[in-house]
């Protein structure tokens, strides 16, 4: 089968092009729970892309366009498999045991016995959303399912997303999939998501880039933004 793959990505580039009034940011799980020193979830190449977020954070703001944010959450009264058995991590921590990497260590957890501190399922203060900005809780990978993101989305008129966040092969593959599932134009910021494992961040953005986003750094989208 012959693909020309030239023009296939010049249609994508049209129909992803970012459009005044009609598009969007998302910041996706940039939380303590996941960025923070010595946190169990700690994905320390999040660290790095916080700049890029906050110039697109910027950028957004300074068109009046909305900026959304998600923030992965666990609790013991959802026990989904995202704490059991995907994410031990997220698990209320037992008195006297061991915390951390594949142990329970309350991390983004809320409710009762709620993870605090470096374990913290809020935003980090860099990228504090502001008053009436949308946050986002979603207690599974995918930020669509079973949250008002789509109907908030809809809403404002917006078809098309920009992508930001953590993790790269996780929670930022699974939103994007979903928001094209449900006809979205998605672009990832490459330089704006991060996992701490270097093989499935470059797996994810060749997968992606196959079906379901269009790829752009974020210098790339604040120029196209103006």
């Amino acid at each position: 089968m012959n693909v020309d793959n030239a023009e296939i990505n010049h249609r994508i580039e049209e129909k992803h092009r970012l459009v005044p009034g009609k598009s969007a940011l998302l910041v996706i799980d940039m939380q303590h729970g996941f960025l923070d020193e010595g946190a169990s979830l700690e994905v320390v190449a999040g660290r790095s892309i916080i700049p890029t977020i906050r110039s697109l954070v910027d950028a957004f703001r300074a068109k009046e366009a909305p900026v959304i944010f998600t923030e992965f959450v666990y609790a013991d009264n959802v026990p989904c498999l995202r704490g059991d058995p995907f994410g031990v991590e997220h698990l209320p921590a037992k008195e006297g045991e061991p915390t951390g990497l594949e142990h329970p260590s309350s991390n983004c957890l809320i409710g009762h016995n709620a993870g605090e501190g470096v374990e913290s399922a809020e935003t980090v203060e860099a990228l504090a959303p502001l008053p009436g900005e949308l946050v986002i809780q979603g207690h599974t990978y995918d930020k669509f399912y079973g949250t008002p993101l789509d109907l908030s989305l809809r809403s404002q008129g917006i078809t098309h997303l920009v992508a930001t966040g953590i993790t790269t092969d996780v929670c930022v593959s699974g939103t994007v999939i979903s928001g094209t599932t449900r006809d979205y134009r998605v672009t990832l910021a490459t330089d704006g998501v991060a996992s701490p494992f270097p093989d499935l961040h470059d797996a994810a953005l060749k997968l992606l880039a196959h079906k379901f986003a269009r790829l752009k750094t974020g210098e790339e989208l604040i120029r196209e933004l103006v």
